[in-house]
């Protein structure tokens, strides 16, 4: 089985003008939604092989909440900050692993969960999870097919 998690980063703080905008932490939203949403997805029994993060401070620090409640350390890739769905979907089956979490950002997350699904997820709101499966172990297969089942959650 191949699966593919995708988590848009929880909210985060637009207060500061001055700040960059790889800087921006999450604001209180988001450090309620992050953890709220990381132990409904610890409670569904994933085995994860990785999480992987933008090294922008709102998708680190989401994916760190991820990373406490699943058992994982999150790895950071800079590739990840304002990537497109194809880059995104490239990061996880690179792994080499069976299943990949993605903590990133939109748009790629959206047109990403979009296209994978169908069109059925038609937007990732923030601290959004859309997870995918395929029944079989190859990342090529999987990634030239539709999953065999996909579910979404979101705070």
């Amino acid at each position: 089985m191949t699966t593919l998690v995708l988590v848009r980063h929880a909210k985060s703080d637009w207060g500061s003008p001055s700040r960059d905008d790889h800087d921006r932490p999450l604001n209180a939203r988001g450090l309620r939604d992050a953890p709220a949403l990381a132990a409904r997805v610890a409670e569904r029994d994933l085995r994860l092989g990785a999480i992987i993060a933008s090294t922008a401070v709102r998708a680190r620090t989401t994916a760190e909440f991820f990373g406490a409640a699943l058992g994982l350390k999150p790895e950071l890739d800079a590739d990840l900050y304002g990537a497109p769905a194809s880059a995104l979907l490239a990061a996880a089956t690179n792994r080499g692993l069976d299943a990949v979490m993605v903590v990133a950002h939109d748009p790629g997350m959206t047109v990403l969960a979009e296209r994978l699904s169908g069109g059925e997820i038609g937007h990732m709101p923030t601290c959004a999870v859309a997870t995918f499966r395929w029944t079989t172990d190859d990342w090529d297969v999987a990634t030239a097919t539709d999953p065999d089942e996909w579910d979404f959650d979101s705070p």
